[in-house]
C-alpha cells in the first residue's frame, strides 16, 4: 500500500481520525427522504396568500409520496428527488367572509425540472369561490415555488453538511497559510481577512407564527420598537436601538440581535439570536404586522433557527414576547377605564 504522499492520490489511505473515504473519492450515498418530507411540511405550511379578492393559506401537507437522495463522488454532491405532493389550502373572501377550500397539486418535483417550469394545479371544492381560485392560481402558486427553492436550497446546504469531508492537501493549504500569518506580524490583520474562514453548518429551521393582538398596529409596532413599552412587557432592562444597524438586547442578554428593517406599523426585520445559541449565529426575524378591524393580526417568520433549539425559540416568543404583550394591552386597558 502507497505511503501519503506518494502514488496515485486515489488509492492513498490517509491517516485521519474519521478513517472514511479519503479525498471525498469514494462514492457515498444519504438518504434524505424522512429529513424532506418534514422540511417540505416545515416550508408549506403556513404560507399564507394575500390579496384584493381575499386571504388563503396552505393547511395541511396531505399527500407526499417520493423519495430524495444525496451522493458524493469525487468531491461533487449529486441530487435526486422526485416528488409527488398534494396540498390543502382554505380562504376567505373579502367582501362576502365566505369560506372556501381547495387542494394544490404537485404532480412532479424532480432534478429533471427547473422549479419555474415544475406544474401546480390549483382547484377548488364544488361552490362559489372562483375569486380564490384565481388567487391561489396566480400569487399562490408563485409562493408555493418560493417555498420549494427554500426546500431545494435546504436540502443542498443543510442536509448536506459534512458530506463533504476535508482533504489533508486542503488542510495543509489552511496550516501554511496560519503559519504565513503568525510568520509576519505586519501582514498578520490583512492576511486574516483575505483568509477564507468557513464555519460549521449546523441544521436549521424556519419557525411561523401567527398571533392576534386587541390593538391597532401602530400601537403594536411601537410595543417593539420603544424602550420604554419594551422594558415593561420583558419586565428587564434593554437596549432598543429602532433603527436601520441599531441593536437589539432584551431579558438581561439573553436575546440580543439588530435592527434590519423598519416599516412603520407595517414591518420589522431583525437578526436575532438567543444567548445559548452556537458562537455567532443569527436568525432572520421577520414581524408583519396587519390591521384587521381594532385588532392586529402578527405573522411571524423566523429563519434560521438552531433544530436543537426549535422548541425553546418558539417557546420564547409565545411566553416571554406574545403573552407578556397581551398582558400588557389588557394594563393599558384596565387603566383607561
Amino acid at each position: 500500500m502507497a505511503k501519503w504522499g506518494q502514488g496515485d492520490p486515489r488509492w492513498i489511505v490517509e491517516e485521519r481520525a474519521d478513517a472514511t473515504n479519503v479525498n471525498n473519492w469514494h462514492w457515498t450515498e444519504r438518504d434524505a427522504t424522512g429529513w424532506s418530507k418534514s422540511k417540505l411540511r416545515e416550508v408549506l405550511v403556513g404560507l399564507v396568500v394575500e390579496g384584493e379578492a381575499g386571504r388563503c393559506e396552505i393547511s395541511d401537507l396531505k399527500h407526499v409520496e417520493g423519495e430524495a437522495s444525496c451522493n458524493s463522488r469525487k468531491g461533487k454532491l449529486i441530487f435526486f428527488y422526485e416528488w409527488n405532493l398534494r396540498l390543502g389550502w382554505r380562504g376567505t373572501v373579502k367582501e362576502s367572509g365566505e369560506k372556501h377550500k381547495g387542494s394544490v397539486e404537485i404532480p412532479n418535483l424532480s432534478e429533471e425540472n427547473e422549479v419555474d417550469d415544475t406544474e401546480i394545479n390549483i382547484s377548488k371544492k364544488k361552490g362559489e369561490g372562483e375569486v380564490l381560485k384565481d388567487l391561489m392560481r396566480t400569487e399562490g402558486a408563485t409562493k408555493v415555488r418560493e417555498a420549494l427553492r427554500d426546500y431545494l436550497k435546504a436540502l443542498k446546504t443543510e442536509f448536506t453538511s459534512g458530506m463533504i469531508l476535508p482533504t489533508k492537501a486542503a488542510a495543509g493549504q489552511e496550516v501554511a497559510a496560519e503559519r504565513k500569518v503568525r510568520g509576519n506580524p505586519m501582514q498578520g490583520s490583512v492576511s486574516l481577512q483575505s483568509l477564507d474562514v468557513i464555519g460549521v453548518k449546523i441544521p436549521t429551521v424556519k419557525i411561523l407564527l401567527r398571533e392576534i393582538f386587541n390593538s391597532p398596529a401602530d400601537e403594536l409596532y411601537s410595543i417593539f420598537t420603544t424602550k420604554e413599552l419594551v422594558q415593561r412587557f420583558s419586565k428587564c432592562p434593554a437596549v432598543i436601538e429602532a433603527e436601520k444597524g441599531g441593536k437589539l438586547q432584551m431579558f438581561d442578554g439573553s436575546v440580543s440581535g439588530e435592527y434590519l428593517e423598519l416599516v412603520p406599523s407595517q414591518r420589522i426585520v431583525l437578526k436575532w439570536r438567543c444567548r445559548n445559541w452556537p458562537d455567532e449565529h443569527y436568525a432572520t426575524v421577520a414581524l408583519h404586522f396587519k390591521d384587521v378591524a381594532a385588532q392586529t393580526e402578527l405573522h411571524l417568520e423566523c429563519k434560521g433557527v438552531p433544530v436543537s433549539n426549535e422548541d425553546s425559540t418558539r417557546q420564547c416568543w409565545k411566553e416571554q414576547y406574545f403573552e407578556e404583550i397581551h398582558t400588557l394591552l389588557q394594563q393599558s386597558r384596565d387603566n383607561m377605564e
